[in-house]
């Protein structure tokens, strides 16, 4: 690769680093998935080749298991699939989804080798497995995964000892990255990227990674573009400087970050923002009245108060009761104003989500009052290019659209589109559905200016026929967490 290159970094062992100049938005790298499989959940929701969501797939004739949008990503996805297909035939039931990662990795390893080609930078023999880290109670499951995997494997495959399956799984484990629908906006799967694996964290990175789910569609195949992963430069990176991403959400408090990557990945971070507690003070702080600040002890007492809300709301999410969801959002945020900073973990939870499911409700003028609250609090703790502050911008600025407030929502889709230009890069298909907003929004914006009397008349009339929505119905919010979590 003529970007980068593997040396030894201190304290991390192996990483990458940057062997010339790049800015925001280069990509240095893409690496195409060695294996991936549909999560369990999602296997009857998602096609099994480009991973899109579809309302009609067509099941495969064979093993009733894997799905697809149609014949096309079936032949594409068949060279993967076809040796899984006989083996859950045999089985008579499908094993569960790091079982069935395991094989694919296991199968193209004895076709391919543990190198692909020569862009691969490392072995799969060499990554990381971190089997004697494992907690007793992890332990168990992966025993149990090897005890069906075993079952699961066919007689005619080529047979691997007891140890090189579990380091298969471990690698799993610590490396197993979550593969988004193709608008990002939902994981729905997990893969293996050799390559990824060597990128180190850090709490503040220089570069994020962006999945793109390729391209299936032409009849003629020579057109298709394989799911990879890109590396993207989030500002200016020097020769020499090590690459690194975020493992885990920077909205976290440096301990809780620490905490999870212990847990997950076994290192303790060492990084500058950890290390110095850098933001923890504006994500717990409390508010500042008539230039008095609000007594610790009473900022104490809405944070505890604020996280047993957040668990009943959670829970309330969780079985689709929205009105009880916006009851006791509603009554935390009372609570919490004047308390808490604009800053304060636990009220941009509150705002997001009330945002969120007031927009789904269409109460959209309290929705957007709560949007562009959190997307203002975001700004303060985020990197400016951050994907996450990207994606919280887009949703606050479609709320004031559909709010009717277009100068402010046209402002902040512009500002999302500048954002995720640099994080995903200008084909993906959620950077494709924001130009076509942000055009629409500016035009609006110019007829708007001309007669206003006009415009809401116009967008009333729009409104009726097709309103503009970011998605259906409330789901979890974005992709936290660039590994998937066990």
């Amino acid at each position: 690769m003529e970007t980068v290159e593997v040396f030894d970094s201190p304290g991390k062992g192996r990483g990458l680093r940057a062997t010339k100049e790049v800015w925001a938005g280069d990509v240095l790298f893409a690496e195409p998935c060695y294996a991936s499989v549909v999560f369990d959940s999602f296997s009857a929701h998602v096609c099994h080749c480009c991973f899109r969501r579809q309302q009609k797939l067509q099941r495969c004739g064979q093993c009733r298991f894997a799905q697809y949008c149609d014949r096309t990503c079936q032949r594409a996805a068949w060279e993967e699939h076809k040796q899984e297909c006989s083996a859950i035939k045999s089985y008579g039931k499908v094993p569960n989804e790091n079982i069935r990662l395991a094989a694919r990795i296991m199968w193209r390893l004895d076709k391919h080798g543990d190198v692909m080609s020569d862009l691969q930078l490392t072995k799969l023999n060499d990554l990381e497995d971190h089997i004697s880290d494992i907690p007793e109670i992890d332990l168990k499951e992966l025993k149990v995964d090897i005890h069906n995997f075993l079952d699961y494997w066919p007689k005619t495959s080529k047979q691997h000892t007891v140890d090189n399956i579990s380091h298969i799984f471990g690698v799993i484990n610590c490396n197993g990255f979550m593969i988004s629908d193709h608008k990002g906006l939902q994981a729905v799967g997990v893969g293996l990227f050799p390559n990824l694996c060597l990128v180190n964290h850090d709490c503040w990175p220089n570069c994020t990674v962006i999945l793109n789910n390729g391209n299936h569609s032409a009849i003629n195949t020579m057109y298709h573009t394989q799911k990879r992963i890109e590396l993207r430069a989030l500002g200016k990176i020097s020769v020499g400087d090590e690459l690194t991403v975020a493992y885990v959400d920077y909205l976290n408090l440096s301990e809780d970050r620490k905490r999870m990557l212990k847990q997950q990945y076994f290192f303790d971070c060492t990084c500058d923002h950890c290390t110095n507690k850098t933001k923890d003070d504006l994500k717990m702080g409390g508010a500042v009245v008539d230039g008095e600040k609000v007594p610790d002890e009473k900022v104490k007492e809405i944070t505890k108060y604020s996280l047993e809300m957040l668990q009943k709301m959670d829970k309330a999410r969780m079985d689709a009761n929205y009105n009880e969801v916006v009851k006791i959002c509603r009554e935390c945020v009372g609570k919490q104003e004047n308390v808490l900073a604009d800053t304060h973990i636990y009220q941009l939870k509150m705002w997001s989500t009330l945002s969120e499911v007031l927009s789904y409700l269409k109460f959209f003028d309290e929705a957007a009052v709560y949007a562009r609250k959190m997307v203002e609090g975001y700004m303060k703790l985020y990197n400016p290019n951050n994907a996450q502050l990207g994606m919280a911008t887009m949703r606050a600025g479609v709320t004031h659209w559909q709010a009717g407030d277009i100068e402010v929502g046209h402002g902040m889709i512009c500002k999302a589109y500048a954002i995720l230009l640099v994080t995903h890069g200008p084909t993906h298909p959620i950077v494709k559905d924001l130009e076509a907003m942000r055009l629409q929004t500016e035009m609006e914006l110019r007829m708007f200016k001309q007669n206003e009397y006009v415009y809401h008349s116009m967008r009333e009339a729009a409104l009726t026929n097709q309103p503009m929505q970011m998605m259906a119905e409330p789901i979890e919010e974005g992709i936290k967490s660039l590994f998937r979590k066990k």
